[in-house]
């Protein structure tokens, strides 16, 4: 007689918290589309040359002042819609007459660098003082956190206004043209200076309460240095805030950088970008309100996706809380 086959457990398998987090993230589906959304955004942004060469038009080519026919002797569009047409896919700017696409995706690549090189900096900025408030305690502890009080006083849109233009002064005179790459550093370090406070009190609320717990006072017995105390025990459990913050930071700066632009303090002519953008299309919206669609339309797109993705990843992070 046959013996019956005797069935084998299911052998269990452990599972990271970081690919449990990853499971969660992968279930969202909001979470998900806005990676992808988020992701094409940083790839037009790394690929403008690319797509300025394969499309065939520059940024800063003015086609309807160089060709007769495209724009009106009130420097609108001659074709409807702005100019839309199977030469020009996102028509073309009043006035200069430069191609809407071109200008749209050099305008992205700005932007997404300033705000993402600011971000960078607030990040590593805010981790380094609030988890030195937080361990350290004491005297570091206090004057570091009135320093953050004391930034945080700050009203943030007034301080950008006020700030660049006086940082502008101390390299360049005012009679003279601020160059684009001062422009550029500028802004990232205005917006740096301003923007790492948030994150850096959250932590040190996070470090005050980790410091107290079994895990890090069995470090501590065992004589580990505070460094491989802060690395070894700490960090990895303050990756949730960090990440967090950072993705809801990113989208925050973005829309910073383009209002000091839209203000005339932040990029300005000929470079393109997307704060530029909004303030020539606030100019000709009456007369012709296709040019600012685009801009506006990408920008709702890329802020809404980023503060979706940020939502999700701290609902993988943390399976608590409920949106």
């Amino acid at each position: 007689m046959p013996i019956p086959s005797q069935t084998q457990p299911r052998e269990l398998v452990g599972r990271s918290p970081g690919q449990l987090m990853w499971r969660r993230f992968k279930r969202d589906r909001a979470g998900v589309v806005s990676a992808y959304v988020v992701a094409f955004f940083f790839l037009v942004a790394l690929a403008a040359p690319l797509i300025s060469a394969a499309y065939g038009k520059s940024p800063t080519a003015t086609y309807g002042l160089d060709e007769g026919g495209l724009l009106n002797e009130f420097g609108y569009p001659v074709a409807p819609n702005g100019g839309i047409s199977g030469r020009f896919w996102f028509g073309l700017e009043p006035t200069m007459g430069r191609d809407v696409l071109t200008q749209l995706v050099y305008g992205i690549r700005t932007s997404l660098l300033i705000a993402a090189a600011a971000t960078v900096l607030c990040v590593l900025t805010g981790v380094l003082v609030g988890v030195t408030a937080g361990y350290l305690g004491g005297r570091t502890d206090y004057f570091l956190g009135r320093f953050i009080d004391l930034l945080l006083a700050f009203p943030a849109q007034l301080s950008f206004i006020a700030f660049t233009p006086v940082v502008y002064s101390l390299f360049v005179s005012p009679e003279k043209q601020t160059p684009t790459y001062l422009r550029v550093i500028t802004l990232i370090l205005v917006l740096w200076a301003l923007g790492w406070m948030g994150l850096a009190r959250l932590l040190r609320g996070q470090v005050l309460s980790l410091r107290e717990r079994e895990f890090v006072e069995a470090a501590r017995v065992t004589g580990a240095s505070p460094w491989r105390i802060i690395t070894k025990e700490l960090l990895p459990n303050l990756w949730t805030p960090i990440l967090v913050q950072s993705t809801l930071m990113l989208p925050t700066l973005v829309t910073a950088e383009a209002g000091l632009s839209f203000i005339g303090v932040g990029i300005i002519e000929p470079t393109p970008d997307w704060g530029r953008m909004f303030a020539a299309g606030a100019a000709y919206y009456e007369s012709d309100i296709t040019y600012i669609f685009f801009p506006g339309l990408a920008m709702i797109i890329f802020v809404v996706a980023f503060n979706l993705l940020g939502d999700s990843v701290r609902d993988a992070f943390d399976p608590r809380t409920k949106r």
